[in-house]
């Protein structure tokens, strides 16, 4: 068996890498790239194999990185996935998650840090946070080796039964019609191409050009594309890559707000916060900077200089 560790950058995952293999693991390149690509055997269990990715934040192409990852994920086939999650900074996270989901690979979420988690006051629902995603989510503090072989008992079980996640859709709205307007357009070449439709549906909203060429639409049909997104971005008022990044980000902030408990702020971290909204807001930003460039205009030269310009004529009369 081929298992795929996935996740951001700084998300624990090189930690993580190496409890899972210990010393049974060897580097190289992957083909045709100058991109680090780790393989180790999961230990106790010398039949499974474990891939390294790259850390990246999402599977679209724009790096070696994310090419690599997406590449490998869509052309090899891994009987699992291993998406480490951290859970400091989870709603960052998930993101990456949800386009993992999209793939329909038999997938787990390690909850990293969890230590860090309780020693802050805050919680997770952990069962919740499962049913509501519909993968296994196992907490961990990777660091700590904690919760590292429940890890490898449910990977290795999830894998074994062919458990795909039990949800993937997370859209809504007028991003919900175009993308399941384009799964039914493109199953077939999907299915040819090894893809689940939902995730060749979403890659061509996104403007993914590769996928788009590998799926081999006739002229006809990328027209019709074209027109179902082009009426859905009209309707949401956004462009294709926003749109997606509004949908899944809108579903993490729901999926956040009803399985994390955050620690009550403090008052100093509230009026930061009202201060930052202010200064860096939509509509206010930039009457917030010419207030105070015009204010350090104002104290630079009517009250600090003419401050200075007494002295100077005071040294003068001397």
């Amino acid at each position: 068996m081929i298992f795929a560790l996935g996740g951001n950058q700084n998300s624990g995952k090189t930690t993580l890498f190496n409890q899972l293999t210990g010393s049974n693991q060897h580097v190289g390149n992957f083909p045709g790239v100058t991109v680090e690509r780790k393989e180790g055997v999961i230990r106790n269990h010398s039949n499974a194999t474990l891939v390294d990715l790259p850390g990246i934040y999402s599977l679209s192409p724009y790096t070696n990185e994310e090419i690599v990852t997406r590449d490998f994920l869509v052309e090899q086939h891994p009987d699992g996935i291993i998406n480490i999650v951290d859970a400091t900074n989870i709603e960052r996270n998930l993101y990456l998650s949800l386009q993992l989901i999209e793939l329909n690979i038999p997938m787990v979420i390690a909850l990293n840090m969890m230590d860090e988690i309780r020693n802050n006051g805050s919680a997770i629902d952990v069962k919740k946070l499962s049913e509501e995603i519909g993968v296994p989510v196992v907490p961990i503090a990777a660091n700590k080796n904690e919760g590292v072989d429940e890890l490898i008992r449910v990977m290795i079980e999830t894998a074994e039964k062919k458990e795909r996640p039990k949800r993937m859709d997370f859209c809504a709205g007028a991003v919900h019609r175009a993308i399941h307007a384009l799964s039914h357009m493109v199953e077939d070449h999907a299915e040819r191409l090894g893809v689940p439709p939902r995730f060749a549906a979403t890659k061509l909203v996104e403007g993914d050009a590769a996928v788009l060429e590998r799926l081999r639409l006739s002229r006809n049909e990328q027209e019709m594309m074209e027109h179902i997104i082009c009426q859905m971005e009209e309707e949401r008022g956004l462009d294709r890559a926003a749109a997606i990044a509004d949908m899944r980000f809108a579903f993490i902030r729901r999926l956040v707000e009803r399985t994390v408990v955050k620690p009550q702020e403090s008052r100093e971290h509230a009026r930061s916060r009202r201060i930052d909204r202010i200064l860096t807001g939509k509509h206010t930003a930039i009457p917030s900077f010419i207030c105070i460039m015009g204010l350090v205009f104002y104290l630079t030269f009517n009250v600090i200089g003419a401050w200075l310009q007494g002295l100077l004529a005071l040294a003068i009369q001397w």
